[in-house]
This record gives C-alpha cells, structure tokens and sequence, in this order.
C-alpha cells in the first residue's frame, strides 16, 4: 500500500464504536506499545523525541488492511492521522514528534480495505492469464461509493466519477489495472473511504513532554551555609552567588540546594548525628520550622527572600537552573503542628510520633500524615508550598522521601503543579524497593534516583543499565546517577580513594545522560566514614557547618571540567536511549557506547582502582559502518590523543593512577571524489 502522508481528521471514539445493529468489526487490534499498565500512566518524552506506536492488527480472511496512527495535543479536538507501515507477521509501526511541551494522546484504529483487497486480487487473475472482466463492475461499484463521500470536494470527486464510469464501461483490463495501481489514486479512495468502517484500539494512551533539562542535565548539590568565606560564620545567599563561577565553569546546569527553612530547636541534632546539640550548632536542615516560619520561610541565617531572588537571577546569568528540596516533614517547633495538629500521626494517648525507620529514629522531625482525617487540607496547603517557590523562580524540586507518602498524592499532585506549568521538573529521591520506584516514576516524577552508586562489578552495571534502557522501564523512569549524596558515601569510594572518585564519575556522566554530585566533598574526594562498615560521612556536613579548600592539590575539578564538557559537545551524551554495551576480555574493563547520527562515543573504565588492567575490546564493527581495510580513529577526548585502530578487536590499557577511563569518540575514514582523506 502507498505511504500517505499526515492529515488532520476531526473524530471521536463514539465514532468507531459498534451499536447492536452494526455489522460485527472483523479488525483487531492487540499487543499495543507503548502502553504503561493499560494506559493508566503517560509514557515519558522529551521535545523533539519521536514516540514510536506499534501493534498487532489483523482480520480474518485475507483482506488488505490500513492501519493509522491518530495523535493530538490534550487541548487539540482535532487527531493528526499518519499512515501505518507493516513490519510483517501483523505487526505495524508509526511515529510521531511531540514538539510542545504538556500532554498529548494517541491510539490507532485500522480497517479493512476493500479497495486494495479488489485490486490485488485483480492483478493476481491479470498475471495468471485469466478474464477478469467481470470484476470491473465490482470495483466500478467502490470507487463510486468514494465518490459519493467526496462529493462535496470537487476536486477529489471528478477523478473519482470518471475511474468508476471507465470501470463500468469495461475495457482492456491491463490498461485499466496499471490506471489503477496510481499511488495517489489509493491515497485519494482510502482520503474517502467509510470512517464507519473503522475499528479504533478501545484506549486513548497519553505521553508527557518535558523540557529537554528533563532527559540531560548534570547536578551539582551544596550546602549554601557552608559558603562563607570566614571559617565559623554561617554562609549566605550572597556567599553562594560568590560561589556560582567555581560550579558554572565545571559545567554544571542545575544548583540544588538542600532545604533552606528555618530549623527546628526542639531535639536538634548536634555533630555526627548525636542526640543534642551544642550551643551555636546549626542542625539538620532536614528539620523543617520553627518560631519563624515553616516551609514558605527562609533561614534568617541564609539571608531574605530578596537574597533569594537575586541568587536565582545570577545563577540563570551564569547558566545554572536553581533546584530546591522539598522535604515534608516538621520540625518540633513547626507552626503546622500548632496550627494543624490533626494532620500528624499521634499514639493512643495522644502523643505525637516522631518519624522512624526502625530501628532508627528521627527525633528531631514529624512526618505528615498524608491519609489523615482532613487530607485535603493537608494536600491543598503541601500545593501552595510548591507554588510559592514557583512564584519565586524555581522550576526544579527534588524531593526528599517521597515513597513514605501517599502514590495517589503524587499523582494529584504532580498534575495539579503542571496545569499551566508544563516546564517543572520534579526529581524523585526514592532509595527503595524497584516496583515503589517505578511507581512514582509512573505517577509523574520526571527524573529518579536509583541504585546506581551500589553498582560496581561490571556484570551488575550491566545488567541494571540493560534493564533501565533496554525494557519497558525506559518509558517511564528516567534515572539520574548520583555517585555520593550528604547520605551515602559507599565503600567503593572510602576504599578506591582518588582514582574510584574519578571512575565513578566518568560512570554516572555517560552512563546516564543526568547526573549530580555532592561537592565539594566528591571532587575533593572526601572518603572517612562514620565510623566503620557505615556510608555516613565523619563530620558529616547534615550536622555542621564546613569549611571547604576549593584549591586542593588532590581535588579532580578539572576531570569533571572535562567530561561536562565533552557531554555537552556530542549529542550522543544526551540521551540514554541509544546505551549498549561491548565485549572487553577482562571483568575489570567495561566498555560502552552511545550513539546519535555520527557522533558515536564508546567509553571504557577501569573497575579497579588499584591496579592497572588492560584487554581487548570487541566492537560491532561492521554495524557501525566501517570497512575491514580502512582504519578508523578513535580520539580520547579526555586526554585529547589520537589511536588509529583497524578490525573488530582493538588492545585497551588503563592505569587508574593517571587515568582510569577513556572517552572515545569515533571517527570513521571517508574518501572524497578528490581523493581526500579525512575521518568523519
């Protein structure tokens, strides 16, 4: 069947659904992709990205079928039709792009058509020698049906009127078959075929289309008060905006800060996590509220909320996007619990109860009770802590816990926040069970923390990187890689020292088209545990105010300058989509690639950081286009050098004491009609 283009068709379901008088549909339509849960959930894009729709649709019999993808905007009344294309064994294909961003819907809907179906069979008597004469009244009879719906377009009408009164009068049935076999007559009678034939998937499926920050971005996570020039003195707002320079030039593009309310005095948590603090001890801000306000409050110490928007105005001017967390939860002292203290959890004789992780305990916090009596207060006011801040300039939350409330609450809510703001972006800190992950993901979130920092042996980043690009995972959870966090300082970098910081970098920046990091303390490398067998940091920075020396000899600054750099100058670094990766003869090596048009980048790191280890790395040679007597380049953007490889397997050697990676960018030899030689 000719392909025909896009066109705009004004219907609706009741359209295509069958009454009791209807003749039965024979078309079906099973096997649909992509369809999260039965449609229960928006799949996930960013603009630009195409959505590619597949099915299962068949008839009985033999019949020909055309098949069309329908897709609009959510506040579109009009349907975008393309044209199906079968794939074989009954399985078709159409894409489309979302270009703007919010909802969009789409489905299909299929139906047989008589019309080729008539037209096959004609040729196929034709070749075999046959008088088919008397099937010319038959499609005589088709093309006049045609006709009549298009009627009223003239245009399309006559062509139509005369085909069938030539069909009527007979004729050479061979001139009249090649007449026929017309692309844009095909095009022209399916345009007027009976819409009532149409049998359309019992579903309308919804995607979401985020901003492209949504898909790529890298993280840069600070504690503001820990910016202060002078050791001892709480920082500020205005210290932080000094600060913006250092994290712009390594090429980061989000700030997020930790909560940035005034915190609770009331079971304050003092150094290292102890029970109590010491006079002049800041606390967690992590507890939120106190007497002068709560989660719609600044931290007297940080500065006002005109410190605040002038911090969001310089850090846009220095090209960072400034994120806030929000952590729902009350300090002792919060005026929630005066004011509504129906809306925490109490004990059978009225206390209140702090939040807890048996066997742990938070003394120092409350948690809201997001199913209490009174509930929808309690979410109308969680929505207005949102919309305060995105009043004040900030389009990007990361949220602290959000698999300890409700999942019916963050769906409400996460539409609620979109309707008119279809740029926010919501990072979902959830270090818990998979399916309670996928969960949120599914309710809205737009990016997810995940397991990538207990993931070391080659085998298990592998694996788990196969099943969040490779599955149906991919269409709802977009993860970001996150190294080291204020809470997880893991074995691998207190044992790996600076090389295991290095390669855990190169790690999360292209494994992962988002990243973040906790710094200062990752790229000064700070590794000393709590205490043994614990990934909490000694001294951590939750508790105390730090002073950080930004000039360190040991510090890899310029490795993450680097490496942003290169992700933001190949494109193939900006999505997660294309990642597979390739055989190394070594379980120390892992080597993988991402690809968009030609630009091609394959990576390889060194697992160990002790030792230096060396294989050989086998790439999909001819599925990358390259001829087996022609060298192609492979330029290490990292260390910016030159390797002229040839053939499938090529030797790798990677010292982690200089470097434990390599970033490859692939250029493959062209020659020119003028006999020039160059790498593409």
């Amino acid at each position: 069947m000719p392909k025909k283009p896009e066109r705009k068709i004004k219907h609706t379901l009741a359209a295509s659904k069958n009454s009791s008088k209807e003749i039965p549909r024979r078309v079906a339509i099973e096997n649909f992709r992509p369809e999260i849960d039965g449609g229960r959930f928006p799949v996930k894009r960013v603009i630009g990205e195409q959505v590619c729709v597949e099915a299962d649709i068949f008839a009985d019999g033999h019949d020909e079928l055309e098949c069309f993808l329908l897709y609009r905007k959510e506040s579109d009344s009009i349907w975008t039709q393309v044209p199906m294309r079968p794939l074989g064994n009954d399985r078709w294909r159409a894409e489309f792009k979302v270009t703007d961003l919010g909802l969009y819907r789409y489905t299909v809907q299929a139906r047989v058509n008589h019309f080729a179906t008539w037209l096959r069979d004609l040729k196929k008597r034709l070749e075999a020698g046959q008088d088919a004469r008397v099937e010319l009244p038959v499609g005589a009879g088709l093309v006049a049906e045609a006709a009549d719906r298009a009627a009223a377009v003239k245009a399309d009408a006559r062509p139509l009127v005369k085909l069938a009164r030539d069909l009527k009068a007979g004729g050479d049935t061979s001139v009249l078959a090649e007449r026929l076999a017309a692309p844009e007559l095909g095009g022209l009678i399916s345009r007027w075929g009976a819409d009532s034939d149409f049998v359309r998937f019992e579903r309308e499926l919804e995607v979401w289309a985020d901003r492209v920050k949504a898909r790529f971005s890298a993280w840069y996570e600070l504690f503001p008060r820990s910016c202060s020039p002078k050791p001892g003195r709480h920082g500020t707002f205005k210290d932080l905006i000094v600060r913006l320079p250092y994290i712009a030039e390594m090429g980061f593009d989000v700030l997020y800060l930790p909560p940035i309310h005034p915190i609770g005095g009331t079971h304050r948590k003092g150094k290292n996590n102890s029970l109590s603090a010491e006079p002049g001890e800041p606390g967690s801000p992590w507890a939120i509220g106190d007497k002068t306000g709560g989660h719609k409050a600044i931290h007297p110490e940080l500065g006002t909320l005109a410190d605040f928007r002038r911090l969001v105005s310089a850090a846009k001017e220095s090209g960072l996007e400034i994120a806030l967390d929000i952590a729902l939860q009350c300090s002792p002292d919060h005026p929630w619990l005066r004011e509504h203290p129906e809306w925490f959890r109490h004990r059978p004789d009225g206390s209140l109860r702090h939040a807890e992780n048996p066997p742990k305990k938070y003394e120092d916090i409350y948690p809201l009770d997001f199913a209490c009596r009174d509930w929808m207060p309690l979410w109308d006011e969680v929505k207005s802590v949102f919309q305060f801040w995105m009043a004040e300039g900030v389009r990007i939350f990361r949220v602290d816990n959000p698999h300890t409330k409700p999942f019916a609450f963050w769906e409400w809510l996460l539409r609620e926040l979109r309707r008119g703001n279809p740029d926010l972006i919501f990072l979902a800190e959830a270090f818990t069970r998979p399916k309670v992950m996928n969960r949120l993901a599914k309710a809205g979130f737009s990016q997810s923390y995940n397991y990538f920092p207990w993931r070391n042996a080659k085998w298990e980043l592998e694996s788990y990187f196969t099943e969040l690009t490779r599955t149906g995972v991919k269409e709802f959870l977009r993860p970001n890689l996150w190294p080291n966090t204020p809470d997880i300082l893991t074995e691998y970098l207190q044992f790996g020292g600076r090389p295991a910081f290095m390669s855990r970098h190169v790690l999360a920046a292209t494994l992962g088209a988002s990243y973040g990091i906790y710094g200062p303390a990752f790229e000064l490398c700070e590794r000393k545990p709590r205490s043994p067998g614990h990934e909490e940091y000694l001294n951590s920075e939750k508790y105390e105010l730090k002073r950080w020396d930004l000039s360190r000899a040991d510090s890899i600054r310029d490795l993450i300058t680097r490496v942003n750099q290169i992700r933001r100058e190949n494109e193939a670094l900006h999505n997660d989509a294309s990642l597979r990766f390739f055989h190394v003869d070594n379980d120390q090596l892992i080597c993988y690639g991402k690809q968009a048009g030609n630009n091609l980048i394959v990576t390889v790191v060194n697992l160990d950081p002790n030792y230096k280890q060396s294989g050989w790395v086998e790439l999909p040679f001819r599925e990358f286009g390259l001829a087996a007597d022609k060298p192609y380049q492979m330029h290490d953007l990292l260390a910016d050098k030159h390797y002229l490889w040839r053939g499938p397997r090529n030797y790798i050697e990677l010292d982690p004491k200089v470097c434990p990676a390599h970033i490859f960018r692939l250029r493959r030899y062209v020659r020119t009609e003028q006999d020039f030689d160059y790498f593409l």
